[in-house]
């Protein structure tokens, strides 16, 4: 590799093991020799905020919603200025992206057309946003109803007397194409409110960067935060059922247990039924938090708080031992909001009157958008996601019962378009009392496929791939990814001294701390983290927040300034550096480390 350039994307050679792995995924998200010339001109990087790991086939839907969704938004709804959409190509099952850039040319153009189209939706932001909950609950609930289950010997009498006039297996077919259809919908909201909102934070980031020069990314983003919003409710229901444990006089019992099925049991047995039901009650939808590793959505593979509580338990014990010692497990809110609040008017006073407006103006859209930019995660990546994949297994549990499969988690081999194929033969053949061809058709292609995806998911994909960009100017890329020309010349730096003794990324949240590190890649992980304990992890998501009241620092692979690594540092008060790109890998477990989020950089001190 030249030091000014990551290996070409055409260059990179299957893991051993993993010939023909092009199978398992769509042809319009694989390289072509037509589109070689253009391709290797480009600056790709590996999206680990969202798939650190290799993709199931089946998974590849969620890197498809998102593609067309946030390109439509960008692209032909808002005009965002500086940039179109996101290309996407997918090399050994990891998925690499490339923002477009918009044509210089049209850039005036297009800024008229986004200050209309984005200036509606800024003016009526509360009431646009209170639109925008109602319709995605109002999809999660039509998928929550679906049913899918084993079709009928005989179908009931009821529906002959309903005179419905369609069968259970069409019901099937039906409903799978609505879920599918519904995240691609959802993923539509997903970008209404979320690029323009990066856009508000961005215009007034602009303008705090050429009035105060010296000014740091960090303290302008603490401008913004400290904000009541419900990415942080499912850790906040943790810390209420604790205080309610300990109101109970059950703390004891809670901590000294080993599993939640056994303590669940015997709490309804023990004078413990109100505090169960009302985990019970609180689970539904504040636990539906998925448990990927970095941001949520990506996979279907990984539970929920609410299907796996020993997960969120583990950090109910934790705050309610920290209760029993007198200790506050409450996030610091209140100074983050008075600090937010004492830099606000420091920096307000030290401009002019019409700076001062404007200034003042912009915070307080800043402010405005900021609710939906954390909040959205929570609802789409969350619920909507999570309720998507829950429902998958329940239709490869149908179809594996029916003869389709030899198991259902053979079904997440198939990409979706031929899971409809696979409910296509079991209808057809239900329907006419035939035997399915889909377990003799599909086990050797599965088998074949699941080889190739275990060579693919122990392959180290490199962070990026061809020629660095000059400039980022893509507000989603920079915001949430990180990637600015700094991050990468630091990637860069980091791959080329893979044996030196710092790494680079981008200052997340300010502060400097040293400690023992701890490797972290999966929420499953986290009861190995020690109070003091630097994490080291792909990325964090609002699965991860309860780890966050004892640890000491975060450094991250992935993420920007407004990633929930870096949002949920500033909140607790602990440095952080996001957009590494190599920590994960780099770092050893316990190894000593000093976290500088002043400056991005994390220095390996032995």
């Amino acid at each position: 590799m030249a030091d000014d350039r990551f290996p070409s994307l055409y260059d990179i050679e299957p893991p051993e093991g993993a010939d023909g792995w092009e199978e398992l995924y769509n042809w319009y998200h694989l390289r072509g020799d037509e589109r070689r010339e253009s391709d290797e001109q480009r600056f790709w990087f590996q999206d680990r905020l969202h798939h650190p790991e290799a993709m199931h086939p089946y998974d590849e839907i969620q890197c498809e919603c998102w593609w067309q969704a946030l390109g439509a938004f960008n692209t032909r709804i808002f005009a965002m200025p500086p940039a179109y959409g996101i290309d996407q190509r997918v090399v050994n099952g990891y998925l690499y992206i490339s923002p477009i850039p918009a044509p210089p040319e049209d850039l005036e153009a297009r800024a008229a057309a986004f200050g209309e189209r984005a200036g509606h939706y800024y003016d009526n932001w509360d009431a646009i946003y209170e639109e925008w909950k109602t319709k995605t609950v109002d999809r999660l609930e039509q998928m929550k109803a679906m049913r899918f289950a084993r079709l009928p010997d005989l179908e009931d009498t009821s529906l002959v007397l309903s005179h419905r006039g369609a069968s259970s297996g069409y019901q099937m077919i039906e409903d799978y194409s609505r879920m599918v259809l519904i995240m691609y919908e959802t993923y539509q909201f997903h970008f209404e409110l979320l690029n323009i909102g990066y856009a508000a934070y961005l215009t007034f980031f602009a303008f705090c960067k050429q009035a105060f020069p010296d000014i740091s990314d960090q303290t302008i983003s603490r401008m913004v935060g400290g904000l009541h919003v419900d990415l942080y409710r499912p850790d906040d229901e943790l810390k209420r059922l604790a205080k309610e444990a300990v109101r109970l006089g059950i703390g004891d019992e809670i901590r000294a247990s080993t599993d939640a099925a056994s303590l669940f049991a015997s709490l309804r047995d023990n004078g413990g039924g109100d505090w169960v039901a009302d985990w019970e009650r609180t689970a539904d939808p504040w636990f539906l938090v998925a448990t990927d590793p970095g941001h949520p959505g990506g996979y279907s593979h990984y539970g929920t708080w609410a299907s796996e509580p020993d997960i969120p338990l583990a950090s109910v014990r934790e705050y309610i031992a920290a209760l029993q010692a007198g200790e506050t497990i409450d996030r610091p809110t209140a100074e983050v909001l008075a600090e937010r609040e004492r830099i606000a008017s420091e920096y307000s006073d030290l401009l002019a009157e019409g700076d001062r407006e404007a200034f003042e103006a912009m915070l307080q859209l800043a402010r405005l958008v900021f609710v939906y930019i954390e909040e959205h995660v929570l609802y789409i990546e969350h619920w909507i996601w999570s309720t998507f994949w829950a429902k998958s297994h329940e239709l490869s549990r149908a179809l594996a019962e029916m003869g389709e499969f030899d198991d259902p988690g053979d079904m997440f081999f198939l990409r979706r378009t031929e899971v409809m194929e696979a409910i296509y033969d079991v209808v057809a053949n239900w329907s006419s009392g035939g035997r399915p061809r889909g377990a003799d058709y599909w086990r050797p292609i599965i088998a074949r496929r699941r080889a190739i995806y275990d060579a693919l998911r122990a392959w180290e994909a490199p962070p990026a791939l061809g020629i660095p960009p000059t400039e980022v100017s893509e507000p989603f890329t920079v915001m949430l990814w990180g990637i600015t020309t700094d991050v990468v010349q630091g990637w860069l730096e980091n791959t080329a001294d893979g044996d030196g003794n710092s790494l680079r990324g981008q200052p997340g949240s300010p502060g400097v701390v040293e400690g023992p590190a701890r490797v972290v890649r999966t929420v499953q992980e986290l009861e190995r983290v020690q109070e003091g304990d630097v994490l080291i992890c792909p990325a964090t998501s609002p699965a991860w927040s309860p780890v966050f009241s004892r640890i000491a620092a975060t450094v991250s692979d992935v993420g920007g300034v407004m990633s929930h690594t870096a949002i949920v540092c500033r909140e607790y008060g602990l440095p952080a550096v996001v957009g590494t790109g190599s920590a994960v890998t780099r770092v050893r477990e316990g190894q000593r480390v000093r976290v500088d989020g002043n400056t991005g950089v994390v220095t390996l001190l032995d």
